[in-house]
């Protein structure tokens, strides 16, 4: 890492244009190649996955869900202003670039399009997809023609995935508050523009690269479409975050009188390694999603791995590059000016609050301790009532139209319309196209069923299809429920002895198939990160107690963190006056990411709080000392790199994505519960209660691990004697003369007969 300073810092202009080619250049080549992203739910092998292959084969080309609804509360919409109005209206968007198609409901056979009470319409929109996705100015451009027809008591809305895809925020809102307020944050800790500014560009130029590679990433394997934001979420937090760490090593050193080079050096010598080692544990902990073996979170593991793996990258090279560029301005006026008359002041004492609360949770650890841990179970409790599910259109902010385009859809035909079920089956002669014809007749007297299309033959004869409406909406119990009951009882019944294989598929089906698969390799994954987890903190800690500790806190951040999603977003409680739409249920890859993700940053603070304790422990032995020391030196550090990475979070809330926005709440609220209940109030509490325990390990595996150092002491660049004549002087002579007359013995060294001093070849530290 030395090596490594050294070299930046030399050729610290060839650094930076090396980064900013970079980011040129992956900006150049994603921009020209475009982006291929996929939201394919489905696990191949999955019955909801086998349906919508045998669609799609036997229906080749047939897509799309998109909707123009329209609504009035006087008359009906056959009325002839209403019918008149909109028939223009449907004849304009017909003609409009990249529409495909327009299937009206006053045509022939559009009778199913119009409500029960004659107050609700809608047509179908087929839109041209170049590259899997149709282009948003044009699908806007349909929005806009389809809104302008609304007036005089006529309500329009346009809804579906195409037209959900234009209404995500535009620009970087969330990005630019983000780093805003983490540009405040760092200039008040640093109190120098030059200095806030360094981790700043550093984690966008690391950010901005793999925000580019992840676009390319997507045409090489399935990567989701929130895959770059939520890489750009973790990238700036951990980014941000890592910078701040080694310049506050580099400001120490400058602030003890060693040249810019060489404090930038030894930050990059010992900082930068626990930032290695801190990006080495996300990236472990997210690559964990690789061993569910889903296509979906394998490129979204990717792609946040790439991220956190560029951003350390531009930590331990870029950084150090930009430290020589600005030299001394790393500190503030007030601090040059101090150094410059006074010189180098040796390092004080911790002080002030930090060391104040320090001292609190050493004179009370188990009643602090105890209210950290009720604190958590009491945040964590409505995890226990997690529901994974569909999250739709329904959960959109009520002023969208695509939310009112579903309310109204829902309040016309029903919530089932909004998520049909599809049940498809191959048929392998005329026996089986007879008894797939009878199934409507049975399904219709189901319970949960709203209505049952007729069956549809592919144009072979070889597939059948039926459209079944559930009473309930896409992403209600009852919907799921009732695909159990079609999959193990109704359809076995209905179609016993015949042959038929009929499988059922759609929506509700699919992101139920998607949840079992991850609940039930769950288990597996977590024990897989935990366990990677405690082993890294074996190694670099030496301790039983530590890991442990770790994992028992990580696990609780994490359901804490679940218990105010599961409040927020499941529950409602404030998500529509937050703009985050309605409630509904939990997506069900999000357990997964946020278990990697979070992961992940914990053991980021586990390892600079313990760290800092664990250096002072070896020194003196002294558990209550290393605890009380480590805690207040490095709670300020953490508490501004948590307040930093909570305000990247937050400002994500903004992106108009309610997937982003939960990963904004939930890291957001764990790092809060991290950094502020856990690391410096929880975690010092056991350490003081267990005493030496934390640092117990058998002897037979301190024989057998291999000792590694995350970081390692600064090295001295002087050594100041005591004053000569003084009684520190006589105490280091006193020393000075038993290390020569007990080392010789020690070592089973002779005695030089002629000096009778200890021989040159042994050098004494």
């Amino acid at each position: 890492m030395t090596s490594l300073a050294r070299w930046c810092l030399r050729r610290r202009f060839t650094v930076i244009v090396l980064w900013l080619v970079a980011l040129a250049g992956t900006t150049a080549a994603a921009t020209l190649s475009g982006s291929a992203y996929s939201n394919d739910y489905g696990v191949p092998g999955t019955e909801s996955s086998r349906a919508t292959a045998l669609l799609e084969k036997a229906f080749p080309g047939e897509s799309g869900d998109d909707k123009i609804v329209w609504h009035t509360d006087l008359g009906t919409v056959r009325a002839n202003d209403v019918q008149q109005r909109m028939t223009a209206t449907l004849h304009r968007i017909a003609r409009l670039p990249g529409v495909a198609s327009v299937e009206s409901p006053y045509g022939s056979g559009g009778s199913t399009r119009i409500s029960q009470d004659r107050h609700t319409a809608y047509a179908s929109v087929t839109f041209v997809a170049k590259g899997g996705e149709p282009d948003k100015a044009q699908v806007k451009r349909v929005v806009e023609t389809a809104r302008a027809a609304a007036g005089n008591n006529l309500q329009v809305a346009v809804g579906g995935s195409g037209v959900a895809g234009t209404e995500t925020a535009s620009g970087h809102l969330s990005e630019i508050i983000g780093v805003a307020v983490a540009a405040v944050v760092l200039f008040v800790v640093f109190g120098s523009l030059a200095a806030s500014l360094l981790p700043i560009a550093t984690a966008l130029v690391g950010v901005g690269t793999a925000a580019m590679g992840t676009v390319l990433l997507g045409h090489l394997m399935k990567v989701a479409d929130f895959a770059p934001m939520l890489g750009t979420l973790i990238g700036l937090g951990v980014g941000i975050d890592y910078a701040l760490f080694i310049v506050t090593r580099h400001r120490k050193g400058l602030r003890q009188g060693l040249p810019v080079a060489v404090a930038a050096e030894r930050a990059v010598a010992t900082t930068g390694r626990a930032v290695v080692f801190a990006g080495g544990t996300v990236c472990v902990a997210l690559l964990g999603m690789l061993i569910l073996r889903l296509g979906f979170l394998n490129g979204v593991a990717i792609a946040a791995s790439l991220t956190v793996v560029l951003t350390v990258a531009a930590s331990v090279t870029l950084l150090p590059a930009l430290l020589g560029l600005i030299g001394p301005r790393a500190l503030g006026r007030r601090e040059r000016r101090r150094l410059e008359h006074e010189g180098p002041r040796a390092e004080e004492p911790p002080s002030g609050l930090a060391a104040r609360w320090s001292a609190c949770v050493e004179r009370h650890p188990k009643l602090l301790g105890a209210a950290a841990a009720a604190v958590m179970l009491i945040l964590a409790l409505p995890t226990l009532s997690l529901h994974l599910g569909t999250s739709d259109q329904g959960n959109n902010p009520a002023g969208s139209t695509t939310r009112q385009a579903y309310d109204m859809l829902g309040r016309g035909f029903g919530p089932g319309v909004n998520g049909p079920l599809t049940l498809v089956a191959p048929l392998g002669s005329a026996a089986d196209s007879l008894a797939f014809n009878k199934l409507p007749d049975t399904l219709r007297h189901t319970p949960g069923v709203a209505s049952v299309t007729p069956s549809v033959l592919s144009g072979s004869g070889d597939t059948g299809v039926i459209t079944v409406v559930p009473t309930t909406s896409p992403q209600s119990r009852a919907t799921s429920d009732l695909v159990d009951r079609l999959r193990t009882t109704v359809l076995p019944k209905a179609t016993g002895g015949t042959g038929l294989d009929v499988r059922v598929g759609g929506v509700t089906a699919a992101y139920d198939d998607f949840a079992a698969v991850i609940l039930g390799k769950l288990p597996v994954f977590v024990g897989t990160v935990v366990g990677l987890g405690c082993l890294l903190l074996l190694l670099a800690f030496r301790s039983i107690g530590i890991p442990l500790k770790a994992a028992a806190m990580n696990i609780a951040a994490v359901a804490s963190s679940f218990g105010l999603i599961v409040a927020v977003f499941q529950w409602g409680w404030g998500s529509e006056p937050l703009g985050l739409g309605g409630a509904g249920p939990i997506e069900p890859f999000l357990p997964v990411v946020m278990v990697s993700v979070l992961f992940g940053l914990s053991m980021d603070y586990q390892v600079f709080l313990v760290s800092r304790m664990y250096e002072e422990w070896l020194a003196t032995r002294d558990n209550r000392r290393a605890v009380r020391v480590g805690l207040a030196e490095t709670s300020r550090v953490i508490n501004s790199a948590a307040v930093i990475m909570i305000s990247v979070f937050l400002a994500f809330v903004l992106s108009g994505d309610r997937v982003i926005a939960m990963f904004g709440v939930g890291l957001a609220a764990a790092v809060a519960l991290d950094a502020f209940v856990l690391r410096t109030l929880l975690v010092p509490a056991l350490m003081h209660m267990l005493g030496g325990a934390n640092w117990w390990l058998p002897a037979w595996l301190e024989r057998a691990l291999p000792r590694i150092s995350i970081e390692p002491p600064e090295p001295v660049s002087a050594f100041a004697g005591p004053r000569e004549g003084s009684a520190a002087d006589e105490q280091f002579h006193e020393v000075d003369r038993r290390v020569e007359d007990d080392l010789p013995a020690l070592l089973d060294v002779d005695r030089d007969p002629a000096e009778g001093r200890v021989g040159e070849d042994v050098v004494v530290a």
